[in-house]
C-alpha cells in the first residue's frame, strides 16, 4: 500500500469556532478511519448543543463589511490556495473517504472551480431597474432591487465530496457577505477544518466561518432549530432531509437530496460511446454521487452489444489501493456501505439478473459490478445504491424508456444517448429530473450553473453559484422619481 510519510500520523484537531480551535464541551472524540484499511488516521471533538449554539450567535450578531473586491480577493486566495496545496489536500480526501488519488485530485480542480467563479460572482452587480411608466396609469419612476445579506446560514454537508460540498455552501455565502455555521458529517471532518483554516489564511474574517464538529445525539436540532438560523442548507439523504424540512420550522430550506439518475441508450447510438459514459458514470468517486449513473436503460434491439462493451470496458478499471496514482477505483465510505451494494447485487440476481463481471468485496473495497436483465423494480435500482454497481435494464422503446426512468421517486439528473431530435425532445420534455444531459453522464455540469432536482430529490432553491447567491440573500425593493 502507497501511504504518504506525512499521512501516517494521526491528525488530532479542534472545531473552529469563528477562528478559534476549541474542543468538545466534554472532551470526548470522534475516531476519522481510513477505509480501505480500517486505520484511524485522526479524531475531532464531539461539539455540544450549547457549542454549536454559540457560533450561531456570533454569525448572527456580526455584520460583514466586505467590499465586492474584498470579497473577490479572499475567495480568488481561497481557489490558489487550495491549488497549491491540492496534493496534501487530496491525500486528505484519500485517507477520510477511501477514494481513489485521481478522484480526490479531481475534487480539488472542482473546488478551486467554485471559489474561482464564486469570486467572479462578486463582481457582478446583481441588482435589476424596472420602469415605471409602462402603463397608461404608470408614473414616471424607476423602481431598483438589491440583494442583502441574511444573518446566520447553516450548513450540513455529507462524506462523498469532503472538499467540493462544503465550497458549494460556503463560497456563496462569502460571495453574498454571510456568516456560515458548518456541520460536516462525523465520516469526514478533517478536510473540511483544513478548508477553513485556507479560508482564514485567505482573509475571511473569522466571525464568518464557524467549522463545527460532532454527532447527531449530541447536538440534537440545534444545528436546524436555533433561533439565530435564517437558512439551513443541507446535502445528504432523503430520510435527513424530510427529517429536516419537517422540523427546521419558519426559516428557509435549501435541501439536496438523493438520486436515481439513468442513462438511456436507444437504438441509434454509438454504443461504443454509450458504454465509456455509462461505467464512467457509474464508478466515477466509487459511485458515491448523487447524480452518478445508477440505471442504465437500453433499448432491447441493441442491449446484448452493449452489454458486451459494458462488460468489457468495467473490465478496464484498476480498483484497489486508493493511495496508487494507478488506482481507478477506491473504496466506498466504510465496509457496512459495500455489504449493502453485495446484498442489493445478490437479490436482483435471484430476481433474474445475470451478473457479467464483479460482485466482488473486500472490506470497504467492491468492484465494479456488470449485470444485465435487471427488473426495474427491485430494490437495487429503485432505492440509492450509493456505490459503483452498473445496472441495465432493458426496455422496448422510448416510451418505455420515460415510464421506467420516471417509475422511482427521485428525480435529479438523467443522460441520454442518442442523435434523433424527436426523441432528445420528448426527454428533455417528459423526463422528471432536474437536468437532462445529451450524450454526457446525468452529473456533469459547471459549478456556476443551476443544479438541483425534484420528487424526493430536493426541495428549495438550487444550488450551484448563481442559483446558490440568490437564496443566501432577500431582495430589496426601493424606487425614485425618473423624469
Amino acid at each position: 500500500m502507497n501511504m504518504p510519510e506525512n499521512a501516517l500520523q494521526q491528525r488530532h484537531e479542534l472545531m473552529r469556532i469563528a477562528g478559534k480551535k476549541v474542543d468538545g464541551a466534554t472532551g470526548k472524540r470522534i475516531e476519522v478511519i481510513y477505509p480501505y484499511t480500517g486505520q484511524v488516521i485522526g479524531t475531532v471533538p464531539r461539539a455540544s448543543k450549547e457549542q454549536a449554539a454559540e457560533a450561531f450567535k456570533i454569525a448572527a450578531e456580526y455584520e460583514p463589511t466586505l467590499t465586492r473586491y474584498e470579497r473577490q480577493q479572499i475567495l480568488s486566495k481561497t481557489a490558489a490556495l487550495i491549488n497549491e496545496r491540492r496534493e496534501q489536500l487530496s491525500e486528505l480526501i484519500t485517507l477520510e473517504t477511501g477514494l481513489s488519488k485521481k478522484d480526490s485530485l479531481y475534487e480539488c480542480g472542482r473546488a478551486f472551480d467554485v471559489y474561482t467563479l464564486a469570486a467572479a460572482m462578486c463582481l457582478h452587480d446583481d441588482g435589476e431597474v424596472f420602469s415605471c411608466d409602462l402603463t397608461p396609469h404608470g408614473q414616471k419612476r424607476k423602481i431598483f432591487t438589491q440583494r442583502h445579506p441574511l444573518r446566520a446560514i447553516s450548513a450540513i454537508t455529507p462524506f462523498n465530496h469532503p472538499l467540493n460540498m462544503v465550497s458549494h455552501k460556503i463560497a456563496p455565502a462569502i460571495a453574498t457577505n454571510n456568516c456560515v455555521v458548518c456541520k460536516p458529517t462525523e465520516l469526514t471532518p478533517l478536510t473540511a477544518l483544513a478548508l477553513a483554516d485556507i479560508l482564514y489564511e485567505a482573509g475571511l474574517p473569522p466571525e464568518m466561518l464557524s467549522m463545527i464538529t460532532g454527532l447527531p445525539e449530541d447536538l440534537g436540532d440545534e444545528m436546524i432549530t436555533n433561533d439565530h438560523i435564517d437558512l439551513v442548507t443541507f446535502t445528504g439523504s432523503v430520510r435527513v432531509g424530510k427529517y429536516i424540512a419537517n422540523t427546521c420550522g419558519y426559516r428557509r430550506k435549501i435541501l439536496e437530496l438523493g438520486g436515481n439518475a439513468p442513462l438511456i441508450v436507444m437504438e441509434d447510438a454509438d454504443l461504443e460511446r454509450a458504454a465509456t459514459l455509462a461505467v464512467t458514470g457509474a464508478t466515477k468517486n466509487s459511485g458515491q454521487r448523487c447524480t452518478a449513473v445508477k440505471r442504465i436503460l437500453c433499448v432491447e434491439s441493441v442491449a446484448d452489444e452493449f452489454a458486451d462493451l459494458v462488460a468489457s470496458k468495467a473490465r478496464e478499471i484498476r480498483y484497489g489501493d486508493p493511495m496508487d496514482p494507478e488506482t481507478d477505483l477506491g473504496t466506498v465510505i466504510h465496509e457496512e456501505a459495500a455489504k449493502q451494494f453485495q446484498t442489493r447485487v445478490e437479490d436482483a440476481i435471484s430476481k433474474g439478473a445475470k451478473l457479467l463481471y464483479g460482485n466482488e468485496r473486500k472490506g470497504a473495497l467492491y468492484s465494479p459490478t456488470v449485470l444485465d436483465h435487471v427488473p426495474f423494480d427491485c430494490e437495487l435500482v429503485r432505492e440509492e445504491t450509493f456505490g459503483p454497481p452498473i445496472p441495465i435494464i432493458r426496455v422496448k422503446d422510448i416510451n418505455d424508456a420515460i415510464r421506467v426512468s420516471n417509475s422511482t421517486a427521485f428525480g435529479l439528473s438523467s443522460g441520454i444517448c442518442t442523435y434523433r431530435m424527436d426523441y432528445i425532445t420528448r426527454f428533455i420534455n417528459e423526463l422528471q429530473t432536474g437536468t437532462v444531459n445529451i450524450w454526457e453522464v446525468p452529473g456533469y455540469r459547471i459549478e456556476m450553473s443551476p443544479f438541483g432536482g425534484i420528487k424526493d430529490s430536493g426541495l428549495g432553491d438550487k444550488e450551484g453559484v448563481i442559483e446558490a447567491m440568490k437564496g443566501y440573500t432577500y431582495v430589496k425593493t426601493f424606487s425614485l422619481p425618473w423624469q
